[in-house]
């Protein structure tokens, strides 16, 4: 239970991490609602002091987007970096989830996963998207190599 606890905070904090909004792109001009986008956020690794992740995605305009009922696409970027020196609260999971944010009107999300590679010392990050009844494989990876101390893992 002990080792099931953190994970299981992490996993309930996710849906909570606030992205910042720190660019955006024009792809299509709409004359008379919002144009089509795409979005560049960043977020801070809640279990990783130091280490900040900027995420790239479509964001559909037009009527339904400007209501927030498009269906954005599942195509995404990650590139997380070392901001700052890194510290560990304490042991980390292996694998975790450590941003979650909608991707639709219902049940479609984008996610990044942290997932920790012990044999380099590398924390890796996957974003995918997944929905209720089937996800999308696209998805793209990026790593931060931790140079100066063991990353802590549960066990």
């Amino acid at each position: 239970m002990k080792t099931f606890a953190p994970l299981l905070a992490c996993l309930l904090a996710a849906p909570f991490i606030h992205a910042e909004e720190v660019g955006e792109v024009s792809t299509t001009f709409k004359l008379l609602s919002p144009n089509d986008k795409v979005i560049v956020e960043a977020f801070d690794d809640p279990g990783v002091q130091g280490v900040a992740c900027y995420v790239s995605r479509a964001r559909t305009g037009g009527y339904s987007g400007a209501l927030g009922l498009a269906k954005d696409p599942s195509r995404f970027s990650v590139a997380c970096r070392q901001v700052g020196p890194i510290r560990f609260a304490g042991p980390i999971p292996k694998q975790a989830q450590v941003f979650k944010e909608g991707a639709s009107f219902v049940f479609k999300h984008v996610r990044v996963v942290r997932i920790v590679d012990a044999k380099r010392n590398v924390l890796t990050y996957l974003t995918y998207s997944d929905k209720l009844v089937d996800g999308s494989p696209d998805n793209a990876i990026t790593a931060v190599p931790v140079m100066d101390q063991k990353i802590p893992l549960k066990n």
